[in-house]
């Protein structure tokens, strides 16, 4: 892995991975154009700069971690689902990964999802407090996340607004439930590839997560203001449109299979 090639990574994580947009869905077409070659510590980099992901929601939403502790057994309820199912089907997932079909076309069909998902549930409560049942209903939209190319964020942020959550809350809670559950499966991820991580790649790796960490606290910013203004229906373009974009380059031969 060159430096340009861990820079132009590290950005397309931190934009994508709060977005609901799908950041596998960006990485596979970003390794693909880049030509990257698949080893353990490109493996290992782009698990790992997830952590710096996750700290920008910390450092932006700290005192939401220091108000109670319902705050963190709502997560944890939440947390639940995905956990058991992604320990049960790993191996499968994973299976699912290497599919880029698969990938395409919950891209696609996500975003058309997204185009009418403001009209389906535009009934909000006054209420917006998360319930113990609503986080745990939210963390049964998130299991369907783990189909790649669907977006956690979206899946988490429309199981929010099946809850009369607004646009807003239900993001913000997103954004808190990718702390536990993005630490958890990057974690555990990472101890089968951290042989890779050496004192030669190390400083690699260090930047590439204050980048992944800089840049996602500038677009949980711009995307928690552009939703509450304009919705999702931008998303839902944008999605169908990378979908499309990588069935065409699989379809003119190009390999975009993560390995």
């Amino acid at each position: 892995m060159t430096w340009l090639e861990a820079i132009i990574i590290s950005i397309v994580e931190g934009i994508t991975e709060f977005l609901p947009i799908s950041s596998t869905g960006h990485m596979i077409l970003t390794e693909g154009i880049l030509g990257m070659k698949t080893n353990d510590f490109v493996k290992a980099f782009i698990i790992n700069i997830q952590f710096g992901a996750i700290l920008s929601v910390v450092v932006l939403y700290w005192k939401h971690f220091f108000q109670s502790v319902s705050f963190y057994l709502k997560l944890f309820v939440a947390f639940i689902p995905a956990a058991v199912l992604g320990f049960i089907l790993n191996d499968y997932i994973d299976t699912l990964l290497e599919n880029v079909y698969v990938v395409s076309v919950t891209l696609i069909l996500g975003g058309i999802v997204l185009l009418f998902i403001d009209k389906w549930f535009n009934k909000t409560s006054e209420d917006q407090t998360v319930s113990y049942p609503t986080a745990f209903k939210i963390g049964l939209f998130q299991c369907i996340s783990m189909i790649p190319g669907v977006s956690r964020s979206a899946a988490t942020i429309i199981g929010g607004m099946t809850q009369k959550l607004t646009r807003k809350t239900a993001a913000e809670f997103s954004f808190f439930l990718a702390v536990p559950t993005m630490f958890a499966a990057s974690g555990y991820k990472l101890m089968t590839n951290y042989k890779a991580i050496t004192s030669e790649n190390i400083d690699i790796l260090i930047a590439g997560n204050i980048i992944a960490f800089i840049v996602a606290m500038i677009a949980i910013k711009y995307f928690i203001t552009f939703l509450t203004k304009h919705g999702f229906k931008l998303f839902g373009y944008y999605r169908i449109v990378l979908g499309i974009v990588i069935l065409a380059l699989l379809v003119l031969g190009f390999d975009l299979t993560i390995d």
